[in-house]
This record gives structure tokens, sequence and C-alpha cells, in this order.
């Protein structure tokens, strides 16, 4: 037996307490007592060196049993509430009602959770069956233990087999779907070469369409030789707070004789202070004399078309000839209607003359400078050229006089479709009438300024017509028009401009692109990736010049917008769910300094004329006056900051960078122009993001 330590000695030494050893005597003769002389190792003193007792132990042991109790109790009432939660939006799906996004991105991540957990399973499996067969032991002399070496080769051999699976299996479905692409891309550049040089020849030709003589030499109805229709102007809105008043300013000052005149304000706003102030503005304009009616429905059925159908049925609308129609956004200058309608006169097949529009906010950031590009090319080069010579093309739903006649005979406003300007169009052309493009009678009006609202115009846009066709295809082959006539609806006017264009711009520069950086051995021409796309932008820019600096970012934008334009054409395509949603497009309601300019000085020369002023009763007056306050006092509301959406702008970089890595290995040339492009997107980047934080 070892020696015993003894450090008794020791610890008395290194006690520094002082006073005398404590005798603790209990009344009980069955305890003995006990004399202490210093702390015992197992009994060291706590909370200055005094003990506790058996009493005080007992109740600290119940109140931490009661702690233990209520941390279970809660932990109980969690998990039934959660029980209940789950019953309530699983089984009787209560409180599940979401937002479209949030929805998404709610099947996205569930999604994800369901791949990790796909994912997680697998593993474990083999974990499993690892354990099963002994492998987890490193004792075991059936494992082998791979080295550096076999890791290598076992690498090796997994490259050259994914290089012969990408050969063989991967590459040709690739290269053969990028070959179909190219074949209609080609296709729908040869078709817009044709319009610019069907373009070029109008101009050269000055083949427009023109007044012979001029009808309007006096001012003097009597004296002048042109006999003023019965024209009925609508103006559809639906909660246009911004734009409303100077919408109906600008249609109220149109010049012609107010009795052949009516305007109609087809108000289907869900707001009723906007009603009211829309009412306001009618009832102000009405007192000076100018023939204007307010409507407003109270069931918004079929959107714009279901509204312009109902004002179409009221009973005076057959004492007119002509109407005129208007967004909310659209400011006419006055002589829009006498540089319209004399087309009408000794022309009884003329059933539509379109006008161009103009924008006031071309320049108000990169996002409407790109839309402009996009909209001159289509009215100075599409709409133009089709009018001159098919006497056909889409109506633009605004900014156009259609013949009252027309209209009925083609069958009125229909609300199958959320592009009913192109629906009565169509069934026009079909029953024989003929189209008119003014490209010199400009409107101003407005693009979207935000890229939220430009994203739902043209989700619009792209899915209307594809709805449509499905439509109006059996009406089109059984009709009694030329057959070339129904090869340019079919071919053209749908299939190549409104379903080929958004599918092979998809999916050949935002799919196969992307992917020839994995799969060279589907990597695409240089001509297809470089020079026919650029050479394609010039033409788009020909009719804006000024827009030239902004080659580079309009061909990103335009291959990154396909993503949209795409699932747009197919929800229509498929009557998918959003093939009918339809949302106002927002409005800031700008104008431009020369209209606010000319609308002041007609202003004041209509001061010094007399006015034809109706009464109105004191309530009115009264309501007037303290809506009027009301707008006076209410702050102006805050321009929003319009959010930078990184989906776009991903893409954008990817498709980028797909063509440095496809233009690299080509002549020294093609880097440089790569790096211009670079330099100019990261610039435009820098533009675009400075405008959405300014």
């Amino acid at each position: 037996m070892g020696p015993r330590l003894d450090f008794s000695e020791w610890w008395r030494r290194g006690d520094t307490r002082k006073g005398t050893p404590v005798i603790v005597k209990m009344e009980n003769p069955n305890i003995s007592v006990v004399e202490i002389d210093g702390p015992d190792a197992a009994f060291r003193p706590v909370e200055k060196s005094r003990g506790k007792n058996a009493k005080q132990v007992t109740w600290v042991l119940l109140l931490k049993a009661h702690r233990a109790v209520g941390c279970i109790s809660w932990l109980a009432t969690v998990f039934w509430s959660l029980l209940g939660t789950i019953k309530k939006r699983l089984l009787f799906r209560q409180g599940v009602a979401m937002e479209n996004d949030k929805l998404l991105k709610g099947k996205l991540l569930f999604k994800v959770i369901k791949v990790f957990l796909a994912t997680s399973l697998l593993i474990l499996g083999f974990e499993v069956i690892a354990y099963m067969k002994g492998w987890h032991y490193f004792k075991n002399t059936n494992l082998h233990i791979p080295k550096t070496s076999d890791l290598q080769g076992l690498l090796h051999m997994f490259y050259v087999a994914w290089l012969s699976f990408r050969a063989d299996y991967i590459a040709p479905p690739i290269q053969a779907l990028s070959r179909f692409c190219v074949f209609l891309f080609l296709i729908q550049s040869v078709d817009r070469l044709i319009l610019c040089l069907g373009c070029f020849w109008i101009k050269y030709k000055k083949n427009k369409p023109r007044i012979e003589g001029d009808p309007f030499k006096s001012d003097d109805v009597e004296i002048s030789g042109y006999e003023y229709p019965m024209v009925l102007v609508q103006i559809p809105m639906c909660n246009e707070r911004e734009v409303y008043e100077q919408s109906i300013s600008a249609v109220c000052q149109l010049d012609w004789p107010k009795d052949h005149l009516l305007i109609q304000v087809l108000d289907d706003s869900d707001d009723e202070s906007i009603q009211w102030l829309i009412k306001a503005e009618v009832s102000k304009w009405n007192q000076k004399g100018v023939n204007i009616i307010y409507r407003h429905r109270l069931v918004r059925t079929g959107y714009k078309a279901g509204n312009l159908k109902s004002a179409m049925s009221c009973d005076y609308v057959k004492d007119y000839e002509f109407v005129a129609i208007f967004d909310a956004d659209f400011q006419p200058n006055p002589d829009f209607l006498k540089l319209a309608l004399p087309h009408f006169k000794d022309n009884p097949e003329l059933g539509l003359v379109q006008a161009r529009w103009s924008f006031v906010n071309k320049d108000e950031n990169l996002l409407t400078r790109l839309q402009n590009i996009n909209l001159c090319f289509h009215f100075e080069v599409e709409q133009q050229v089709n009018g001159v010579f098919l006497n056909f093309f889409g109506f633009n739903g605004t900014a156009g006089v259609w013949r009252i006649k027309a209209l009925e005979e083609s069958g009125g406003w229909l609300e199958r479709t959320t592009v009913e300007d192109m629906d009565i169009a169509v069934r026009a052309h079909l029953n024989g009438w003929k189209f008119i493009f003014l490209n010199d009678v400009k409107v101003l009006c407005e693009v979207p300024e935000s890229y939220e609202a430009y994203r739902k115009q043209q989700h619009r846009w792209h899915s209307g017509p594809m709805q449509l066709f499905r439509l109006c295809l059996p009406a089109i082959i059984t009709s009694k028009i030329a057959m070339w006539k129904k090869a340019n609806l079919i071919l053209l006017f749908f299939l190549l401009r409104k379903l080929i264009l958004p599918f092979y711009s998809f999916t050949l520069f935002c799919i196969i692109l992307p992917l020839t950086m994995f799969v060279p051995e589907a990597e695409l021409p240089m001509w297809v990736i470089c020079y026919v796309p650029v050479f394609m932008s010039f033409l788009n820019i020909l009719p804006d010049p000024k827009s030239f600096p902004f080659i580079v970012p309009y061909l990103l934008f335009e291959n990154t917008m396909s993503v949209t334009k795409f699932n747009a054409m197919v929800s229509g395509l498929f009557q998918l769910g959003s093939s009918y949603e339809w949302v106002v497009t927002k409005k800031a309601g700008r104008s431009s300094e020369s209209d606010l300019l000319a609308v002041a000085e007609r202003e004041t020369m209509k001061v010094s004329q007399p006015h034809i002023h109706r009464g109105a009763s004191e309530s009115e007056l009264s309501e007037l006056s303290e809506l009027k306050e009301r707008n006076e006092v209410a702050p102006k509301p805050l321009k929003k900051i319009n959010k930078i959406y990184r989906k776009e702008l991903t893409l954008a970089f990817l498709l980028l960078t797909a063509s440095v890595r496809s233009l690299l290995s080509a002549q020294g040339v093609h880097f440089y122009f790569l790096l211009f492009q670079g330099v100019t997107f990261l610039l435009v980047g820098l533009d675009l993001i400075g405008e959405q934080m300014s």
C-alpha cells in the first residue's frame, strides 16, 4: 500500500479565515454533534461560506421541478398550436390566399426543399448500405482505400465518359434546336429587312396619304367647302388620377364645331375620390360650353372593351358618323380631327385612320429610351409600310378615328381578349375595310417609367395576340378575302411577328447561347452571335438615330425581355391563367414644355372670347370648391423608386459572358468589339443604378 499523503496541515496554512471552530448542537438526540475544524473538499462554502440546510434544498428542488413542468407544458402548448395551424392551412385551406409572386416563391422554395430532402435520403441510404457492407471499418481486408493516383485515374475516366456522353447525346439535340432557331432568326431578319426597304422606298417616293386640296380654307363653316361630320370622342380611363385632367383638357380643346362634337369620359374607376375629381373636371368644361358627358359603370366587366361596348350602346350614338378614341394619358393637338377626318371623304371603304404616338418622357431614364427605340420602329416602319402597301395594320387602341359603320359591321367591341384593338382591326380587315396610317400626325403620350409597369404591359401585349389567334383562325380561313391577305394574316402578322419572334429569341439567345459555354460541340457561328444581331439593331435604331449610343444595351435588353415575352406568348397560346390578366399601366402625368406653353397660350386666348356658361346648383358648386380645397391641401405623393430587377440584369451579363467566351477564339477585332460592348454595358448599368437611387 502506497504512502498516504496528508494535506491537512497545508490546507490549514492556506486558510486565511479568522475565528474559532463552530459547534452546532441539535435538539434531536439521535443526531450526534459534529465538530467542524475546516472546510472539506466535498463541502466548500457557497455564498459567503453559508451552506444550505435540508429544507432549503427541498425548496430548490421543488422550484426546479416546477420550472421543468412549466417548460414541458409550454412545449406541449406550442406543439398543439402548430398542429392546429397545420390542420387549418393544409386541411381546411384557411388563410392561404397569397399574391402570385409570393406563391411562386413559395413553390420554388418547396421544390428546393424537396430536392434537398431527396438528396439527403440518397446519402442516408448509401451510408446505411456502406455500414451493412462493413465499408466503415477500415481494418476490413476487403476494403480498398484509393490512393491519389487511383483518384486521378478515376476522375480522368469520369471526364472521358462525360465527353463521350456530351458529344453523343447532349450536343446533337442542342445543335438541331439551334439550327431550327437560326432558320427562324434568318426568316424574321429578312422580314425586318424588307420592312426597312419598304420604309426607304416610301421616303424616297414620298408615298404618303395626302388630302387633295385644303378643305378648310376659312374658319367660317358656311364658306368652307368641307362639311363637318358628327364626331364622337371617347376617353376610356380607370383610376387615372395622374393624367385625367390633362387628357380631358386636351380633348376639350379640339378645333371642331361644338355642335358636331360630343366627348364621352368613360370612367371605370373604383376609387370614389377619383370619380369625384373626374366629375369636377367634366363639370368645369361643361360650364365652358363643351359638349361633354361623364359615364361610369358600376360593374367593370370586359375591361376596356366592355367600357367601349357599353358606351357605344347609347341611343344618341346613332347620330354620329365617326368615333375618335384617346386613352387617359394621350393629349391630341387641337388640329387632330382636321388632319384625320378629311381622309374619310370620298373614300367609303376606309374604316380607320391611325395617328402616330409621340412620347413626352422618352428621355426620362434608360428604360424609356429603350422603349422609344422599339416604338419608333413600330410606327415608322411596321405601321407605315403595312398601311401603304397592304392597307392593313393592327389598331393601337388609341389615337385613332373609326368609322362607326365599320365597327358595327365588324361585330363591335368584344370582351374575349385583352387586345380588343387588334381584335376589331382583324375583324374589320376580314370584312373588307381599309386602314390609313398617318406618320406625320403625332399625339403626345407616355411610356412606362418603371420596369414593373413595362413588364406587365408587355405581358398583355404578347399574350393577347396568341389568344386572339386561337379565336380568329377559323374566321380567317373561311373569310372571303384574297388568299395572299390570309397568308399575310396567318404567317406574317400572327406567326412570324407574334409567335416565332419571342420563341427563337428566348430559345436561341437565352438558352442555347449560355449552354455553349458548357457544350462546345454546339457552339453557334460568329455571324449568329455578333454580325446579324448588331446589323438588325442598327436597322431598329434608324428611325431614331439619336439612340445610337444605346445600341448595345438595347440588344441585351431585348434578349432578356424575351423571357417575359415568351412566357406571355405561351400563356396566351395555351389559355393559361395569366392570359386574361389586365393591369392598368401606371402613368406619371408628364407634359412636354412646348405642350404646356401651348396650353397656356390657348387658355389666355380663350379668356377674351365669350363662352356659354351653363348653370349649376349651389350644392354642386360647393362640392367642387371642397374638392379643390382637398387637392390643394393634400400632399403630393412621393415618387416611388424603381426596383432593380436582378434576374434581367443577371441574364444580360450571362449573355454577355457567353458571347465573350464564343468570340475569344476568333480574331482579335472581335475581342476588342466585345470589350467595348462590355464597358458600354457596365457604364449604362451604372447609369441605371444611379437613376434608380436618385
